[in-house]
This record gives structure tokens, sequence and C-alpha cells, in this order.
């Protein structure tokens, strides 16, 4: 029996863990996620809604859509807001993208339909972007709430 069945072998029967989690980082999260609670989760993620957000633009409120899809998926459907920022997810934590990311304006984090942005703006408020926000639903929540009356 090789080496890489018998230790996890007796791990499991001595009742202990077979993997073990980092400590120190699982602290920052449970920091990071200490102010959520049943009334004040959607606060504490920093979410804002379509209806928010258009409120917001047409209010004139300095505010920069930041779009973390996919070149692909924004060379499809694009945000044209003047100002907005694209971003590919896996591409936003790079200095020189940090570096293009506004301090002094409220950032509202966008994708298709909020995953992506949920993360990247969870973990951009974790690095000290209080400004941060989430596009609750994505830009298809944003779509569908968009119509003639609700449009500029």
């Amino acid at each position: 029996m090789s080496k890489y069945v018998v230790v996890p072998l007796i791990a499991l029967l001595l009742g202990g863990p077979v993997m073990a989690y980092d400590a120190a980082l699982a602290q920052t999260y449970q920091h990071l996620f200490a102010s959520f609670d049943e009334q004040q989760t959607a606060k504490a993620l920093h979410m804002m809604t379509p209806e928010q957000i258009m409120e917001a633009l047409k209010k004139g409120e300095p505010l920069v859509i930041l779009d973390v899809r996919t070149e692909r998926e924004q060379s499809l459907v694009g945000v044209t807001q003047p100002g907005a920022l694209h971003m590919p997810a896996n591409k936003v934590f790079t200095p020189e993208k940090l570096a293009q990311i506004p301090t002094d304006k409220k950032v509202v984090v966008t994708c298709q339909s909020g995953a992506r942005a949920l993360a990247v703006s969870t973990a951009l408020r974790d690095i000290g972007f209080d400004n941060v926000y989430c596009m609750k639903g994505g830009l298809k929540a944003f779509v569908d709430y968009l119509d003639p009356k609700t449009a500029f």
C-alpha cells in the first residue's frame, strides 16, 4: 500500500481531519463577514439594485460602472456609460488595473448575473476600496429593469 493511501487512512481512523484549513485566512474572512446578519447582509455586501443605480445616474452622482465580464462577453454586449471600466475578473487585481479604479467616486461592479461582481466587489472592499458596490442581479437584472419609462 502506498504512503499516499496510508497517511489519509490513518488520519481517518484516528478521527482527525484529513485536510486542514488556513486558520489565519479564515480569521480574516471572519472579520470580513462579521457585519453580516439577517437584516444587514445586503447593506454589508454594498449591494445596489438597478433602480438605485438608475436614480444615482439620473441625479448625476459621480458613479463608475466596473464590468468584470470576460472580454468576449463585453465585446458582444458592452456597458457604454461614460467613464465605465472594463476589466475581466481575472485581471482586476493586477497593480495596473487596481490603479485605474477611482477612490473618489462610487464604483459599481457588475457582470452577467451578479456572482462574479459580488466576489470581486467583496475582495476589493477587503483590500481597502471602501467605495465599491455590487450591482444586485448583474446586467441581466439591469436590462430587465430598464424600459422606456425607467431609462433616461
